[in-house]
């Protein structure tokens, strides 16, 4: 009898461990995504095969050239467009290309004329700041909120026919938007910023989730409630504590009052330590004061890619990783993270 009761003691606290560790175990898998979902994970000898093409808008008479990354894998995959900001091109920006599309997305990056990269190059050195401003109005915005809804058909149309590369590559039920600057500016048009009185205008609903780089406010905007109280799709807002831009007078404030702003679910906001507003570029900007701190890509890519696996694949693990400790795993001390 001893004996016997002995290994029946033994038995209990055997129970009690593993129920410990079962405990723990699930409380690990909630908080960091489940097992081994990591977000910068990829194909160690992935290159995307890069497509450039251009869309013929004929009802405005306009080009619009595109960059195309596309992952290995032949079946519709997921689309992220990304706009680039003042100055820009297709072929910035070519680190998140290439991480998405090794994520399985289509990452399509289109130029957008007057505000691209034409603004400057042949200026001499002393008048490229004044074209730069010139084509930060109202004019190219326009122009760069029209590009999408016209990329989003012309996809649509090569996805489906013809002999186009595209020509089944794309998931066009699942499509997200990202954007740099007057990209971001340009992605927050499209996906629910409202006028002043709380009234959409340039909403595309193919699009379900977006990125914004270095977004801002309106100029001159009190109640900023009805501008984005009605965003109704996921929102991630990604800034630093120096992202001053070098034309206008967006600074880290005017891109931190987005977030308080807009209502609960899927939201998200990163403020990067130090980071200036080339911090999400490819490179150094003139006027940088700080060194680029590489963990900076790092969060950027890790935090994209599980918004993009949450929202873009419906995959828990990732929203376990994004909404739980995970993004703890990649950040700094003094980078700020929150979501609600």
């Amino acid at each position: 009898m001893p004996s016997t009761m002995r290994h029946s003691s033994l038995s209990a606290n055997s129970r009690a461990t593993v129920l410990v560790a079962f405990l723990l175990c699930a409380a690990l898998t909630r908080a960091f995504g489940g097992s081994g979902y990591d977000p910068l994970t990829v194909p160690s000898s992935f290159k995307p095969e890069i497509v450039d093409l251009t869309i013929k808008d004929t009802a405005r008479q306009r080009d619009i050239p595109i960059r195309v990354y596309l992952p290995q894998a032949k079946a519709p995959a997921p689309v992220i467009i990304f706009s680039h900001g003042l100055g820009g091109s297709r072929e910035g920006s070519a680190y998140l290309g290439d991480h998405w599309s090794a994520r399985g997305y289509v990452a399509v990056f289109p130029q957008h004329l007057g505000s691209d990269t034409s603004v400057w190059k042949d200026k001499a050195p002393e008048e490229r700041m004044g074209a730069l401003r010139q084509a930060a109005g109202l004019q190219n915005f326009l122009l760069r909120v029209k590009d999408i809804p016209v990329t989003l058909d012309q996809l649509e149309q090569w996805n489906t026919s013809g002999e186009n590369v595209l020509k089944g590559r794309l998931d066009l039920k699942h499509v997200g938007m990202s954007g740099h600057s007057f990209g971001a500016v340009t992605t927050q048009a499209v996906s629910g910023q409202a006028m002043t009185n709380g009234a959409p205008i340039f909403t595309d609903e193919r699009i379900k989730a977006v990125l914004m780089m270095s977004p801002s406010r309106p100029h001159r905007t009190g109640d900023l409630g009805p501008v984005f109280g009605g965003v109704k799709i996921p929102w991630m807002l990604m800034t630093g504590t120096k992202d001053v831009s070098p034309v206008g007078d967006a600074d880290a404030a005017s891109r931190i009052a987005v977030y308080p702003a807009l209502p609960s679910g899927g939201k998200y906001e990163v403020v990067l330590d130090g980071a200036e507003h080339s911090a999400f570029g490819d490179r150094p900007l003139p006027g940088d004061s700080e060194p680029r701190n590489p963990n900076h890509h790092r969060v950027i890519l890790a935090l994209s890619t599980a918004f993009w696996d949450t929202w873009l694949r419906d995959d828990a693990a990732a929203k376990a990783w994004l909404e739980g400790n995970g993004p703890t795993s990649v950040l700094e001390k003094g980078d700020r993270w929150q979501h609600k």
